[in-house]
């Protein structure tokens, strides 16, 4: 009978999987509309700067400013690819990804609702939390070849 040798433990696949999850979750809590589930990732002093660069300061602000958003807005849902994480110490980790929106009501992503987003992770008690979460419109001024492959990638993610 021979035995498959176990693979060893690596710790920085294991952080990466986790800063992706981490990710997916934020995605999910807005797609729910949960300004709980949102800010419940977050550090309590984590930063969150939105796609029309308002910024949000630690977790409470975090929440309330969710709920308005959600009160006021039908809002789309994310679609999302992480292209990267990069970590920067076994305990700090940055996500690189892009998002595209489809809107309410719709099947396909409105082109002009994509984002490169970044996520700056930090591992605290045994899990991570967003410290840092910025949301950027990928308009790729005067290079529409440029926001119309960012458009089909994420069109894949569909």
């Amino acid at each position: 009978m021979s035995s498959q040798p176990t693979p060893a433990y690596d710790p920085e696949r294991r952080a990466e999987t986790e800063v992706r999850a981490l990710y997916r979750q934020i995605l999910n809590g807005w797609n729910r509309r949960s300004a709980d589930a949102i800010a419940d990732l977050f550090a309590d002093d984590g930063d969150a700067i939105g796609f029309d660069g308002s910024e949000l300061e630690g977790r409470d602000e975090i929440r309330s400013g969710h709920k308005k958003i959600f009160g006021d807005h039908q809002t789309g849902a994310f679609i999302g690819k992480v292209r990267k994480v990069t970590l920067v110490d076994p305990e700090v980790a940055v996500l690189n990804a892009v998002a595209g929106m489809v809107p309410p009501g719709k099947s396909d992503i409105d082109s002009k609702l994509n984002a490169i987003q970044r996520v700056v992770a930090a591992r605290h008690d045994g899990h991570w939390e967003v410290v840092l979460f910025q949301n950027t419109p990928a308009q790729f001024h005067d290079r529409p070849d440029e926001a119309d492959a960012l458009t089909d990638e994420l069109r894949r993610q569909l």
